[in-house]
């Protein structure tokens, strides 16, 4: 919840209220407060999250329109796994809450690690090594410039 004033489960005679009042009073709350910010979520991307991440820093607390350029001009292939996230951040918050995408900015990227694929790796003498193919977990988040003042 973003504002500071939380529903509270006790009432002002003191006694509580059941649990599925209070969670029914919670969301209602929430849902009248304005949505401010929207999430895209991708995840078991094939990539390593270490290599996402360099890219995922260069977008962080940028406009939309000058993130767009820097993942749209770059190389990598971490760069389309993140404009692809983007777009789909940019148009829940246009479709779902009814943004302005020109007031928009990517208030958070988070790369997390996922699952790992193990392989064998044939070595010398009958031995082997494991070759771990990691995936990664992305989150961003874009958020209204004109709510946060």
């Amino acid at each position: 919840m973003a504002s500071n004033s939380k529903v509270s489960r006790v009432q002002e005679d003191g006694r509580k209220v059941k649990r599925s009042v209070y969670h029914r009073m919670r969301k209602e709350k929430e849902a009248a407060e304005p949505k401010v910010e929207a999430r895209a979520v991708t995840k078991y991307v094939r990539i390593s999250p270490k290599k996402m991440r360099s890219m995922a820093n260069a977008i962080r607390n940028k406009d939309i329109s000058e993130a767009l350029q820097i993942l749209t001009f770059s190389p990598k292939k971490s760069a389309r796994i993140l404009y692809k996230t983007l777009m789909s951040a940019i148009a829940n918050a246009e479709n779902n809450f009814g943004l302005n995408p020109e007031k928009l900015y990517v208030s958070e990227v988070m790369i997390n690690e996922g699952p790992r694929l193990k392989r064998l790796w044939p070595r010398s003498h009958g031995r082997a090594d494991i070759l771990q193919k990691r995936m990664s977990h992305v989150y961003i988040t874009v958020r209204d410039k004109s709510a946060d003042k």
